[in-house]
């Protein structure tokens, strides 16, 4: 399968590949215009970082590009099956102008046998979308995921973090598979926060680092890291925890070390979210 972005399957690369190993991006651009993103960044910034979302130039239109992840679809179906298709590296899934194509798309893998994730800072499609008329089958198989920071002023045309974490709730009281992306950690207190308010509905969370210049030093965060895995060891909830590389890197730690402290929490990043599928 194609390591870059042409098709519209393909192999992340890098920090992404944290997330999933099979991702789908039809779209360039993100009108959230969040503030960290690294889409703005570097080379990136000027063919990715846009703030209107835009169909990709080897696309000719939403048909076309439909047409061409089916068929991806099924030229990798084995492989697809086992692990997965993650929306999106280089948009939000979930705005008004690419939630129609990414959910056409994503309703198409699951009818494959296809396991889905999305990852948004939305909170305004459910409704749009009918997602509450899913079916059993849609249900075990899609899985959604929000962006937490804790930082509405950083993200200005997102979805507040407080109607991501209401969204969250819904969905996972419909039976969807929900999981945070505490990341990037901007202030050590506010993704304290996002934490425990998502906690009672979250099966996972994927926490790591803003990229850059930080305020925080390694041994705030490694004192993050340790009182969220002992907080959590203390709840009810099933949730799980992948620190991603970007914290071990900069605490000076390694994740087996953790994960034998804390085996039942801390997961690596092949971890099956969505269990026996």
């Amino acid at each position: 399968m194609a390591r870059n972005g042409n098709n519209p399957i393909y192999q992340p690369q890098g920090r992404a590949f944290e997330y999933a190993p099979y991702a789908a991006n039809f779209y360039v651009g993100c009108s959230n215009d969040c503030e960290y993103c690294y889409c703005k960044r570097g080379v990136l910034g000027h063919a990715m970082g846009g703030t209107t979302p835009t169909l990709k130039k080897c696309f000719k239109d939403d048909e076309d590009a439909l047409r061409r992840f089916k068929a991806n679809v099924q030229k990798y179906l084995p492989e697809l099956r086992k692990h997965g298709i993650f929306f999106t590296f280089t948009s939000d899934p979930m705005l008004k102008q690419t939630r129609d194509l990414h959910w056409a798309a994503a309703l198409y893998a699951v009818e494959q046998g296809i396991n889905v994730k999305f990852l948004t800072k939305r909170a305004d499609f459910i409704t749009a979308l009918h997602v509450d008329e899913c079916s059993e089958e849609q249900k075990r198989r899609i899985a959604w995921g929000f962006t937490l920071t804790g930082c509405d002023d950083k993200e200005p045309n997102a979805s507040t973090n407080r109607q991501r974490i209401n969204a969250m709730r819904r969905l996972h009281k419909m039976g969807f598979k929900t999981f945070a992306s505490i990341e990037p950690i901007i202030s050590i207190a506010r993704s304290h926060c996002m934490i425990s308010e998502a906690l009672p509905f979250c099966d996972l969370f994927k926490i790591g680092l803003l990229s850059g210049k930080r305020e925080y030093t390694p041994e705030q965060v490694k004192a993050f890291v340790y009182q969220k895995m002992a907080d959590l060891a203390m709840y009810k909830y099933p949730a799980k925890v992948y620190w991603k590389d970007s914290v071990f890197e900069y605490i000076s730690m390694s994740r087996e070390e953790l994960q034998a402290q804390y085996p039942e929490l801390a997961v690596g990043a092949d971890y099956d979210l969505f269990g026996d599928n």
